[in-house]
């Protein structure tokens, strides 16, 4: 039996551009680019878990706004239930502090980048709606 995992990933935008990470080559899935985020703690909501893992992973502080879309995703070894939120960017620029690189891409980007399955699930979402990469508003 597969085990499952909560995760919070950040769509993290900053004037018209999305924020991704590329997967550290020694870990799961090395080399792939992801939304950032992180597996969730039993006593924290998914916006806390967000807002912790983008410090840690990133150095940066944001501000977690709606739930874009949520998919559970079945690899071999492990079920994923992943939660995407859309966050605006506060402050600090992004450090590859837990991630190999990080990059802010312009929406017709998103096709040069390899993500995983599960992430991959949100690329034409992302793609088709151009309102979710409008400001939103003051932190």
């Amino acid at each position: 039996m597969s085990k499952e995992i909560e995760v919070a990933a950040g769509l993290v935008f900053r004037a018209g551009r999305l924020l991704i990470t590329q997967r550290r080559w020694e870990d799961d899935l090395g080399g792939l680019w992801e939304f950032p985020g992180g597996k969730r703690k039993p006593a924290e909501t998914f916006a806390q878990c967000l807002e912790r893992e983008l410090h840690e992973e990133l150095g940066i502080q944001v501000q977690v706004h709606e739930l874009v879309q949520a998919i559970t995703y079945s690899y071999p070894d492990k079920t994923v239930h992943l939660r995407f939120y859309r966050c605006a960017w506060v402050r600090h620029e992004p450090q590859a502090l837990e991630c190999q690189a990080a990059l802010w891409i312009e929406r017709g980007a998103l096709g040069e980048f390899k993500f995983p399955p599960a992430d991959a699930l949100l690329l034409d979402k992302l793609q088709e709606s151009p309102a979710l990469w409008q400001e939103t508003g003051s932190p």
